[in-house]
């Protein structure tokens, strides 16, 4: 009975030390994922509502690695494509005949931060409008489909980034299938922004309380549309 104690133990211990064993050998994933969904009032990007006023369903899906490299995937339904923005041609002039009516944009990219707080985010993005063109207002529509590269600097809760586009079309605008001359690429149009998340409960040192969590937010823009001969319906 006594070496059968003695047996029992020394297995114990033994079995004991093969789950430490592999307990310290299980390491942690270096990716991370993270998404959302949300219903909004509108969509506004840019300053120009993209659903006429109408609310909005968005989505993201974001994968991160520890190097810092990142690719994500953000989705809402649309409504430009579709407006009739002159209702007096016929066939009307709105940009897409078929679909146009989801956003879908794809991006991915590297973001660091340095010791002293400085953080570098670069990446491209592309923006995809399943659907089909329209032939209104004269066949001219570029497509909708947008290329941008973007780079970011931040410090704390200020952020600067700028993002450029380098294809030929940008939202239907620039070279278009069967143009001559007339129309310019969208090449070198740029949006530059300034960001400040401000932690206004921080601020006025009020982190617990009703007061607690209140951020505010701050943007100022410029965009500088580059592409030639713009075709304008009035």
């Amino acid at each position: 009975m006594r070496k059968s104690l003695i047996t029992i133990a020394v297995l114990g211990a033994l079995s004991a030390s093969s789950f430490v064993f592999a307990a310290e050998k299980e390491t942690k994933s270096d990716f991370t994922t993270s998404g959302s969904v949300g219903l909004f009032s509108q969509y506004i990007f840019r300053g120009l509502t993209q659903t006429d006023r109408d609310p909005a369903l968005q989505g993201n899906l974001d994968v991160n690695h520890s190097t810092g490299l990142y690719l994500g995937m953000w989705g809402s339904n649309v409504s430009w494509l579709r407006d009739n923005n002159n209702a007096y041609t016929t066939p009307p002039s709105s940009p897409y005949s078929e679909g146009g009516r989801l956003e879908v944009d794809i991006y991915g990219g590297y973001r660091y931060t340095f010791a002293n707080g400085v953080g570098i985010d670069l990446g491209a993005l592309q923006y995809l409008y399943p659907g089909s063109k329209s032939s209104g207002g004269g066949g001219n529509w570029a497509s909708a489909y947008t290329t941008e590269l973007y780079g970011a600097l931040s410090y704390g809760w200020v952020q600067a980034k700028i993002s450029s586009v380098v294809s030929d079309s940008a939202w239907t605008v620039g070279k278009y299938t069967g143009s001559t001359g007339g129309s310019k690429d969208a090449r070198g149009t740029y949006y530059a922004e300034l960001n400040a998340t401000i932690p206004v409960s921080d601020l006025i040192g009020a982190k617990d309380g009703f007061a607690s969590g209140i951020t505010g937010i701050a943007h100022i823009a410029r965009q500088e549309f580059d592409a030639g001969l713009i075709m304008i319906l009035l």
